[in-house]
């Protein structure tokens, strides 16, 4: 017997554990974070060669980094009572989380806290790690940490307390008082939020070296890239349908929609590469994935399966040819982050005035009675947090910029920052003298010394080919002065 149909109509105490909905939501929660090492190997298969480590490192930073900030005031910010009018939460309400130990139902009924917490954090790390495929292989390790501590306090936090956590965009807040914006699981705080980050970081920081100029800029191992795409799409139903906070039919609508967008999107975005390049791609269906799980994860508890399959099949066409945008206006977004979780997380967004089901929460969209009046909403709300990401982003990056250089010497860029940040490499195609042991400064010396070519897999000129006098002369020369060669990889 349904134990569940039993209790319809019958008082419950939201403070009585629920053992389905806490089962759930912790597999839910770990869904969620894998989607982090994910997005490691999604990224890390499309840059170049040298790169590798340093943009996989990126997203595992963030793991370290926003996990514990999340323990010590970040979650007061997002979730917790209500300071400034509603701008943010107060991050010494629980700080370290303290007296939530053993609390249930304070976020969701039969919850306990201490799951709602860890599900929310793996949401503020996977969001600061989206933004490091922006500025892809020309980020100093040590100041990337300093600003995923800073980028998810000063701004991740606030957005997430506007939209979820009962503050400006609340029932009772200044602006959701008077409308009333619909994002199921984050297009705004998630991915609008993170895309236009990249986008004023990468500004910041600038272009990499060889940008549109060099041919060799390209993805190195596609297979990495598609195993990532793979792990985001498996981890991103716990993302989507996790976002109901419990085992329900509203879950089971999220979970389905996620399949169905996602699946539109990739076909939409392949059929864009066929009549535009004459090809459909692995890139193009791994890329085309992403984009249409972005999209549906502000609608996908609010559509029907046919509004959820529009929206996915839009965003693929959409993002391909808004990657292709990037070249034209000559913005380095290194792995798309723009095209994909800022254009995307604003088409879902938007998408919800026209596909949006009439419920308590909404009248509907366009195309289901309600004409225009959940449009307005959608946008506004787009256009305040696209704002506040952009000004605050600015501020950070420049400012870490400036006061301890945030992006790596040209030196370095050329030499290959896996190497430079991390003293690793890769991929093992030189032994020089036995074992690599970081800190060795035996090891160091020898790796200084070795030609950078063989670090990417390239075989070593003879010394008679390199003119004399070449190494002070070149200056898009290698650290020891060899000139700069092709490159396998992006």
């Amino acid at each position: 017997m349904n134990l569940a149909v039993l209790a319809v109509g019958m008082d419950v105490d939201p403070q009585a554990l629920d053992p389905g909905a806490t089962a759930w939501m912790l597999a839910a929660s770990a869904l969620v974070l894998l989607m982090t090492p994910g997005l490691a190997f999604f990224y890390g298969g499309l840059v170049r060669m040298k790169s590798v480590l340093n943009i996989m490192m990126m997203s595992f930073g963030a793991m370290g980094v926003v996990a514990v900030v999340w323990a010590l005031w970040g979650y007061g910010m997002a979730f917790g009572p209500d300071s400034l009018n509603g701008f943010v939460g107060d991050p010494f309400a629980n700080f370290g989380l303290s007296g939530l130990t053993g609390s249930i139902g304070g976020k969701a009924a039969g919850l306990p806290d201490m799951v709602f917490i860890g599900f929310q954090a793996t949401f503020a790390i996977i969001t600061v790690a989206l933004i490091s495929g922006a500025v892809a292989e020309r980020v100093r390790f040590g100041p990337w940490l300093l600003f995923a501590a800073l980028w998810v306090t000063l701004v991740y936090a606030p957005i997430a307390h506007w939209v979820w956590g009962g503050g400006i965009f609340g029932a009772d807040g200044i602006i959701g008082s008077r409308i009333s914006a619909l994002d199921f699981a984050g297009g705004t705080v998630v991915h609008m939020n993170a895309g236009m980050a990249g986008l004023m970081l990468a500004v910041v920081l600038g272009k990499r070296l060889g940008f549109m100029k060099d041919p060799n800029i390209r993805p190195h191992n596609l297979p990495f890239v598609m195993l990532g795409a793979g792990l985001l799409w498996f981890g991103w139903f716990g993302f989507n349908a996790g976002s109901e906070l419990a085992a329900d039919a509203t879950a089971g609508l999220a979970w389905t929609n996620t399949l169905l967008a996602t699946s539109a999107a990739l076909l939409g975005w392949l059929l864009v590469e066929r009549l535009r390049d004459g090809h459909a791609t692995s890139l193009g269906a791994a890329s085309g994935a992403v984009a249409g799980l972005v999209a549906v994860t502000p609608a996908c508890g609010f559509v029907d399966p046919v509004g959820a399959i529009l929206i996915g099949a839009v965003a693929g066409a959409v993002c391909a040819l808004a990657v292709a945008l990037k070249f034209k206006i000559g913005l380095d977004d290194s792995l798309d982050v723009v095209a994909v979780h800022f254009v995307g997380g604003l088409w879902g967004t938007l998408s919800l005035g026209f596909f949006a089901l009439p419920s308590a929460k909404t009248e509907g969209g366009l195309f289901y009675g309600g004409g225009l009046a959940q449009f307005w909403p959608q946008l506004l709300t787009a256009l305040i947090v696209t704002v506040w990401s952009a000004v605050m982003t600015t501020l950070i990056g420049f400012a870490i910029h400036k006061a301890m250089g945030m992006r790596v010497s040209e030196a370095d860029e050329l030499s290959g920052i896996d190497v430079t940040e991390h003293a690793e490499t890769a991929y093992e195609l030189l032994m020089v003298g036995g074992s690599f042991h970081p800190g060795d400064p035996h090891a160091k010396a020898a790796a200084a010394v070795a030609p950078a070519g063989l670090l990417e897999g390239q075989p070593e000129a003879p010394p008679e080919s390199q003119p004399e006098g070449e190494q002070d002369s070149q200056p898009e020369s290698q650290p020891d002065g060899r000139p700069v060669r092709g490159k396998v990889s992006r």
